[in-house]
This record gives C-alpha cells, sequence and structure tokens, in this order.
C-alpha cells in the first residue's frame, strides 16, 4: 500500500496537481477564508476523516454464531501481502464456495431484477438524485463496491479474487480503500496521508460482519455523513438508547446480522422488494429471508391484558411498526440531506472550486452548505417522517424513462393503498433535488463525474460536456440540449428504533392539529376526519339521550305531583 500510495502521489505531482486532505497539513489557498466564510475546495473530503469504528457483535450472534478458529493463527494468512486480491486468494483457498456464492451477490453485481415489477435495477444502473450515477463513476463509486479494481461498468465479474472480503469481515476499524482510478485537481486522491494497510494483520483480524464492516457503505452513502437515507449515520456504530434501543450497548446490543441474516452469502432485507408486513416469530439471528419486526416481536406485541395494547396490536395490520416507534429520524447529532441542488454547481473564485460550511449539526460538526463539484444543499435533524401507504413494492424512474419535466419527477416511487391487505401506513423521508436532464427527450441523464480527462464535471464544471460523454460512453440516445428538473425520492425509515416510552403517541395521529396523518387520505380516522352525516348521527345520538333524560325526569316530577310522595321505604 505504501508503494501504491507513493505511485499514486508522484503521478499527480508529476501532472502537475495539488493534493489536499483531512490528514494532510492545508495548502496555503486551503487556509485563506473569504469574508463569507467559503473556502477554496482542493477535494472530497467527506470521506478522509471517518470516525473510529468499534467492531461491536451482539452477544446473540457471540452466542449462536461462536467462532471454532482463530484466523490470526491460519498459515495461509501470514502474508507477506501485497494486495488485497492477494488476500481474497488465501480466503478462498479455504473457504471454496463463498466466491461463487457471493458471485450472484447485488453487493458485488451492482444489478438487480425485481421480482414483482421485471424492471433492472441496481446501482450499475439507476440514476438517483444525489451524486446521480455511478455507472461511469465507479473510479469513485467503487470504494463502497464489494471488490478491487472495479473502474468501469465492463467490470469482470468472474473473476472472483477481485471480491473484497475485508470490507465485510475485518475487525481493525482502520481498513479503507482508495479510488481506483485518478479524479481531476478538484478532487485530488482521498485518504493521501493515512497509514498503510497492513493486509496480513488485517486479514488476521477477520470475524463475523459487525457495524464498523456494514457501516462504512451504507452510512456515508450520497456523498456523506448520513446523507441519503436519513436513519443510517455514524451515530449508529454505537448509539445511545434513547438513538436506537436495539443497537445500543444499553438496549439489545443487537449489530445489523442480527437481522439481516441469511446463509450463503445472500442477506435478508432489500430496497428495491421490502417486506412491510409479516407474521410468525423466529428467534433474532435464526435463517430467514425477511427482515422484519415482526420477525422477532410477531404480529401482535403489545400487552394483550390491557384495552390499550388490544387496541394497539389491532393496528399492525394497517400500521407498519416503524410509523409509531420512529418518532424522528437524523437523531443523535448527525444530519441528513434534505435538498441538492445541482443548477448552482460550478461556481469559481479566483478560477477554482470552493466549498461553504453554513450548517453545524448538533454534534458540533460543520456540514457543507455549498460545494462548486455538487451545487448548494440543505440539511434536517429530528425530522418528523412522511407517511404514506406502502405495500413494499419500489417503482424507478429509469435512465429511458420519459417524463413530465414541468412537474416533480419521482425517481422512485411506491405502491400500497387503504384497500390493499399488504399495504401499511409506514414512514419515509422525502428527498429534493434539482438534477439535470435531457431537455429534447425528456429523460434523465447520466454524468460523467469522476475523471482525470477535459470532460469530468468534477474538474471542468461543465454540464454540456460532462453530459454528452456520459451519454456516449454508455450508448444512450442524447439530443444535445440539458435542462434541470426538480425530483423527488423516497427512502423508507427504518433504523433509529425509539424505546417505547417515545414512540408516538395516540394523540399525534388523531387529531385535526398539525397531524401526523394529515395528509394521508383514502380512509377515515376518528379524531381527525369529520363526515357529515357521522356527525349529523352523532349529534342526534347526543340529543337523543339528553331528551330521554329530560322526558324521564318530567315524566318522574308529573307522577309524583299526580300520587304524592311514596310511602317511606316503598319508593
Amino acid at each position: 500500500m505504501s508503494d501504491l500510495l507513493k505511485t499514486i502521489g508522484s503521478m499527480v505531482v508529476a501532472a502537475g496537481l495539488t493534493l489536499v486532505s483531512a490528514s494532510m497539513p492545508a495548502t496555503a489557498a486551503e487556509k485563506e477564508k473569504a469574508e463569507d466564510g467559503s473556502r477554496i475546495e482542493f477535494g472530497i473530503n467527506e470521506y478522509s476523516d471517518l470516525p473510529a469504528r468499534p467492531h461491536m457483535v451482539s452477544a446473540f450472534t457471540l452466542k449462536e454464531l461462536s467462532t471454532t478458529a482463530d484466523h490470526s493463527k491460519f498459515k495461509e494468512l501470514q502474508g507477506p501481502f501485497k494486495s488485497g486480491p492477494e488476500v481474497t486468494k488465501a480466503c478462498l483457498s479455504c473457504h471454496n464456495k463463498a466466491g461463487q456464492q457471493l458471485r450472484n451477490n447485488v453487493h458485488w453485481t451492482w444489478e438487480y431484477t425485481h421480482p414483482v415489477t421485471g424492471q433492472k435495477l441496481g446501482k450499475e444502473r439507476l440514476i438517483n438524485n444525489f451524486c446521480t450515477n455511478a455507472r461511469g463513476n465507479e473510479g469513485m463509486c467503487a470504494q463502497c463496491h464489494a471488490g478491487f479494481g472495479r473502474t468501469s461498468p465492463d467490470y469482470d465479474l468472474d473473476k472472483v479474487e477481485n471480491i473484497d472480503c475485508l470490507a465485510c469481515h475485518e475487525s481493525t476499524g482502520k481498513y479503507y480503500k482508495l479510488p481506483p482510478t485518478r479524479g481531476n485537481k478538484a478532487c485530488a486522491v482521498m485518504f493521501e496521508g493515512k497509514k498503510p494497510i497492513d493486509w496480513a494483520k488485517t486479514a488476521q483480524s477477520v470475524k463475523m460482519p459487525g457495524r464498523n464492516n456494514c457501516g462504512m457503505c451504507h452510512f456515508y452513502g450520497g456523498g456523506g455523513d448520513n446523507v441519503k437515507h436519513g436513519d443510517l449515520s455514524s451515530v449508529l456504530y454505537d448509539p445511545p438508547k434513547d438513538v436506537d434501543v436495539h443497537m445500543s450497548r444499553d438496549g439489545a446490543k443487537l449489530v445489523c446480522i442480527d437481522c439481516h441474516v441469511g446463509s450463503g452469502h445472500k442477506w435478508a432485507g432489500s430496497r428495491y422488494n421490502m417486506t412491510v408486513g409479516d407474521s410468525g416469530k423466529r428467534p433474532a439471528g435464526a435463517p430467514r429471508t425477511k427482515a422484519t419486526c415482526t420477525s422477532c416481536h410477531t404480529d401482535s406485541p403489545h400487552n394483550s391484558t390491557s384495552i390499550t395494547g388490544i387496541k394497539l396490536n389491532g393496528h399492525v395490520d394497517k400500521v407498519a411498526c416503524e410509523s409509531c416507534h420512529i418518532p424522528a429520524f437524523a437523531r443523535g447529532g448527525v444530519a441528513t440531506k434534505i435538498f441538492w441542488d445541482w443548477r448552482t454547481a460550478g461556481r469559481l473564485k479566483n478560477g477554482e472550486g470552493y466549498r461553504e460550511e453554513g450548517y453545524i449539526q448538533g454534534n458540533g460538526k460543520p456540514r457543507h452548505t455549498y460545494k462548486s463539484i455538487k451545487g448548494s444543499f440543505k440539511y434536517g435533524e429530528n425530522i418528523r417522517p412522511v407517511y404514506r401507504w406502502f405495500n413494499g413494492v419500489m417503482r424507478y424512474t429509469t435512465i429511458d424513462t420519459r417524463f413530465d419535466p414541468s412537474k416533480p419527477v419521482q425517481i422512485n416511487y411506491f405502491s400500497g393503498s387503504y384497500d390493499d391487505p399488504k399495504s401499511r401506513i409506514y414512514p419515509f423521508k422525502k428527498m429534493r433535488t434539482f438534477q439535470p436532464y435531457d431537455k429534447g427527450n425528456n429523460t434523465l441523464v447520466y454524468m460523467h463525474l469522476w475523471g482525470d480527462d477535459k470532460d469530468a464535471f468534477w474538474g471542468n464544471y461543465n454540464f454540456a460536456r460532462a453530459i454528452a460523454r456520459g451519454m456516449k460512453d454508455n450508448g444512450i440516445p442524447y439530443s444535445g440540449e440539458y435542462g434541470f428538473v426538480e425530483t423527488w425520492s423516497w427512502w423508507p425509515i427504518n433504523h433509529m428504533v425509539a424505546p417505547k416510552e417515545k414512540a408516538v403517541q395516540c394523540e399525534e395521529c388523531h387529531t385535526r392539529e398539525n397531524g401526523r396523518l394529515a395528509d394521508l387520505g383514502g380512509f377515515y380516522m376518528p379524531g381527525r376526519d369529520r363526515w357529515w352525516w357521522l356527525d349529523l348521527l352523532g349529534w342526534l345520538a347526543i340529543f337523543g339521550a339528553l331528551a330521554l333524560v329530560v322526558v324521564h325526569t318530567i315524566a318522574r316530577i308529573v307522577m309524583k305531583n299526580r300520587y304524592g310522595a311514596a310511602p317511606e321505604g316503598k319508593e
């Protein structure tokens, strides 16, 4: 790794580029602050200063899946190793089925065929409304690929020796991956200056996956800590109980694989095709194909000896557990991105890109509110979810989907309704973005963002060239004219489960004033809705009851006056 860093460094210096990272002294330009608080931008630094990643494995996992081997003693792992693929070859010499098991896993292929809609999905195909597209930008995005050396869409998936076993199994918490290709000056080289990886020591540390492994990618998707999902952030490496009662040391002490379990390198849970309702109880960590709350808690989780518990159990068939037990997301001090405006990208100061840090999140760290390579951002914390009917089936706007640009384009959208027995009221994060599209064909576009060439947007700040190159490289028809369109994406909220004492209370939904379900239609909800005929029946019942009381009282008085008082003891 030391030789690799030196080689990359010499290549960049030879090209006359400037290297900047959080682990190196800043350049003079980096130190200089403009009056408006902006800084000259010479690098993507969101990933260069990652927090410590403790390898937490739950008590259940250790008890039920206790290891029978100490990998530090294996002669195959003593090294020396010069690269990750050399480590993988050593791993596969014993785990001789693992390569073919992972060969068809979405973490390796980046491709997925939806079993319901038939859509061809996966990072290799989809466009999102964050950094837009991984396809063609593998040189940057492949840091979160479960393999080594993925630099383009024509990556050889049959070379299983390029599978990265360490990404999921090392337990040092110090593992990192360099971008497999070099970016422009606007990006520099990330992680420059970090200590070289000790491949042998890292290989000897392998264990069942902990939060440090899953979180290294899933907490930082979309361009930084908690940017994309809203309920997956670095806080979950070691969260307090108030943030996540399942993952906390003071709670259930669970880790990702306690719910996302499986076999043969296939794990329960999917963002593309979710299960929002399940029945039956299986112990945490037991083999399953679904990762749902009811897998452990059953579909009658509340106290059935109380009226409140019985009523709450009656909600399970229409309300997802997450809707009540995750009152807000982006908790614990790490903000999530809620708005991204690509229209402002490309602004320069003194001929250079720059960044502004106009938001301080709850843990005191600043977040970028503008970057020349990406545009303007807005963040939020402790956000109340948006609620929608959802049956688990997600549909996507793909590169060949034509749309009406006069209204927001939904990058992904969902099926579900009150009348659908598979649907539940589900919590979502809603992400808004203005991003480029093909103005002539009314389709989304692939942009060439990363690369050491004249067409990469993260270097030349030229949308026209970046889009033309991205579309041409992927053989997609392009009109040659681009514009910007508003897009929405919906992110189901599943993590950051609060203690039961902090669950959503009945009156937060069953109310007419700013209720959580105020804009969710298609059904009648007591306390929120008014139907004139139902109100009329209610008032008639009330007045009828009052009338009966009045008539009864008058009758008693009349009868008493007519016949006099009843004899003592006879009334």
